[in-house]
């Protein structure tokens, strides 16, 4: 019974794909009264494409109301031409189906139909993601079992914050039923209902709260102490969350607003531990990498490996996030070279060096080091070796076999003695001038 929603504590029976009257709608939230407005910006008309403008005829036709969701509403009120819309409807997967079919719109992709989401695919040109107004009869933090419903007012209620809780008619009419438009002019983030109750029914919403605070608050310590107290009493439901889900929270969160007072946050609130986080991190070296990498866009692996000490922490965070190969390599090669020294009188050739020593060992080597200077804030020498064009070591193995270097440990061992020396000239020396030492390099190591 804990995970069930509010409505169906109170004794409400859910009605499936039912409308249910305006006489049972929530009464736990503070707010009881619909908001509305009117938008008119140029950003909101760049929307209303041919293929939007018919999709909404279509459910006009069929007498569904169709209006857009959640994080498209917000940016619109922001004036941010938002990235997806997501569009909610009282329609039923079943009428929606039946409605496209019968105008030989083609549907895709409808693995989401279980939740209500079916995705039409309009003149061949645009998708556009529906989903039926919907209620979560049981949770477990991770998976709901919905019920269709047709109240625009418990659709909103079920979402996380009061700011992704609204909605946006075509006809410029928003429908805020939690005071989601005044928090957001406010740049304050709250919980729809009691925050406890919201992050049982997906763990996830505890990310999702951090990522959405680093976006719209105002400073970086403008968190409501109840909130936080609901994120520390229920972060161990993070446990259960799969660790994909949790680096694509965590990655918005390291390259947002305020990433280092969110991180100390969330490690001040015991969070470090579920997102694969040792106990003992480098809470110090996190905030210079975060200074030195402000305006200078790391990739997100590269702010957080400066929580991490040593090549057994990268192992272990990969372990929990299930990071690509690539996130894990470049962490490695952080770590592995964050304490070099740079000469500040040739700091270019320090690039170089490292270049050519790894190359060949290390895939897609610049990239690495772009990265590494990132993570030190070398923002002029990125700049010089991001232009830099690598030269090619002159001397290949086919030019070893056809002067009759055996192969095996020899063969790799002068190929590198040849390396080396062409890395002393500044590498500056050609293929014959190499070439011209082989005798004596082979003396040196045979």
């Amino acid at each position: 019974m804990k995970f069930l929603p509010v409505f169906l504590r109170l004794g409400l029976r859910p009605l499936k794909t039912v409308y249910i009257p305006s006489r049972f709608k929530l009464k736990y939230l503070r707010e009881g009264q619909l908001n509305t407005m009117k938008l008119d910006t140029p950003i909101f008309q760049k929307l209303f494409t041919p293929e939007l403008q018919r999709l909404e005829s279509l459910f006009s036709k069929y007498g569904h109301e169709l209006r857009i969701a959640g994080g498209a509403v917000r940016d619109l009120l922001m004036d941010i031409e938002p990235h997806d819309v997501d569009f909610a409807t009282t329609a039923t997967p079943e009428q929606m189906k039946e409605m496209f079919e019968k105008e030989k719109v083609r549907m895709i992709n409808n693995k989401g139909e279980k939740h209500g989401t079916i995705t039409a695919r309009i003149n061949d040109k645009e998708n556009f993601e529906v989903t039926t107004l919907r209620i979560d009869v049981v949770t477990d933090g991770r998976h709901a079992e919905v019920e269709f419903t047709h109240d625009w007012h418990l659709d909103a209620g079920r979402r996380d914050l009061t700011i992704n809780a609204m909605f946006l008619g075509f006809d410029g009419t928003l429908y805020d039923y939690f005071n989601g438009k005044e928090d957001l002019d406010a740049r304050h983030l709250r919980f729809v209902g009691s925050p406890s109750e919201r992050i049982c029914e997906d763990y996830l919403r505890i990310l999702r709260y951090f990522r959405f605070y680093g976006r719209i608050a105002k400073g970086p310590d403008c968190h409501e102490k109840d909130i936080l107290t609901a994120i520390e009493e229920n972060k161990g439901g993070l446990a259960g969350v799969s660790g994909e889900r949790l680096w694509m929270e965590l990655r918005k969160i390291l390259c947002g607003r305020f990433n280092e007072p969110i991180m100390q946050t969330m490690l001040k609130l015991g969070i470090g531990q579920y997102i694969g986080l040792s106990d003992n991190v480098n809470v110090d070296e996190f905030a210079r990498v975060c200074i030195n990498t402000s305006n200078m866009d790391p990739l997100p692996i590269t702010v957080l490996t400066g929580l991490l000490l040593c090549e057994d922490d990268v192992q272990r965070l990969n372990k929990r996030l299930k990071m690509s190969n690539e996130e894990t390599r470049t962490a490695s090669f952080i770590v592995k070279h964050r304490e070099d020294k740079i000469d500040l009188t040739t700091p270019m050739r320090y690039c170089m060096d490292l270049y050519n020593d790894t190359v060949g060992k290390e895939p897609k080597v610049k990239d690495r080091i772009i990265e590494l200077l990132k993570y030190k804030g070398k923002k002029d020498l990125l700049d010089q070796f991001v232009e830099w064009i690598p030269q090619k070591f002159p001397v290949t193995g086919h030019d070893l076999f056809m002067m009759n270097v055996p192969k095996g440990p020899v063969f790799a061992k002068a190929l590198h003695e040849l390396r080396q020396i062409w890395k002393g000239s500044n590498y500056s020396m050609s293929k014959e001038d190499l070439l011209s030492q082989l005798h004596d390099v082979l003396k040196r190591i045979q």
